[in-house]
């Protein structure tokens, strides 16, 4: 479908659009349509933007990425569909793989993901050897490294997956647009903020940041409180409800 970029609604579109396209190479699952319309409604409220608690957030989430000993990020479909290659551009910034992990999987649409992927970036995991604890979906499989990462960025999580992530002691840097959500109340970071403007602004954030002391980054995860910033988020849907 060919949009018209004067749409009001064009950005928006183009979203649903590429998810219906993932979904028609095999990749996407149809659920994952469904997850896509909660956040929308979300994005709404928040007018469509990155607001000023969600860009505090990503800096810090880029600080304490850049911190970390043992990165990791975490892609499902909709992830892929949407900001594959952001992703990826991500990833190189900050030297740590990706690893794709799905919910509804099958070997089938895991090797779509990998494919695509590997068109930008070679570091992607999907040989599974370990089980995350307290967590009895297919997605408590992950590699040896996702099990040992000190910090995992993952966009777009269930609820039940981040928390038992955060009770294995990693720092846990969640995308949600859902700031009441089970994922956002649990991780260590929370972007309130739609997927496709939360990774390109971390991107930029990464490459101003860089090149920090580890002094100046752990003073910027330091005066973060994702309480406070989640307490922001909430107190912003009130406001526009």
């Amino acid at each position: 479908m060919k949009l018209p970029k004067y749409h009001p609604r064009y950005e928006s579109l183009k979203i649903r659009e590429n998810l219906v396209k993932g979904f028609k190479e095999g990749y996407v699952a149809i659920n994952g349509l469904i997850a896509q319309g909660r956040g929308e409604c979300f994005d709404y409220l928040f007018n469509e933007k990155t607001q000023n608690f969600a860009a505090e957030a990503e800096r810090a989430a880029v600080a304490l990425l850049l911190l970390s000993k043992s990165p990791v990020i975490s892609v499902n479909g909709n992830v892929a569909a949407l900001c594959g290659r952001e992703i990826c551009k991500l990833a190189k910034i900050l030297k740590c793989p990706i690893e794709i992990n799905l919910f509804y999987w099958t070997k089938e649409r895991e090797e779509i993901i990998e494919k695509k992927l590997r068109k930008f970036y070679s570091n992607v995991l999907t040989e599974k050897t370990k089980k995350i604890p307290n967590l009895d979906s297919k997605r408590a499989n992950v590699s040896e490294y996702f099990y040992n990462a000190d910090v995992a960025l993952i966009p777009l999580e269930d609820g039940d997956r981040a928390e038992a992530l955060v009770k294995m002691k990693k720092n846990v840097i969640a995308i949600d647009l859902n700031p009441l959500s089970r994922t956002s109340q649990n991780a260590t970071i929370t972007l309130v903020d739609n997927i496709v403007r939360a990774i390109p602004n971390m991107i930029t954030f990464a490459e101003e940041m860089k090149n920090l002391s580890k002094d100046e980054l752990e003073r910027i995860v330091k005066n973060f409180d994702n309480k406070k910033n989640l307490k922001d988020a909430i107190n912003f849907l009130k406001e526009k409800i």
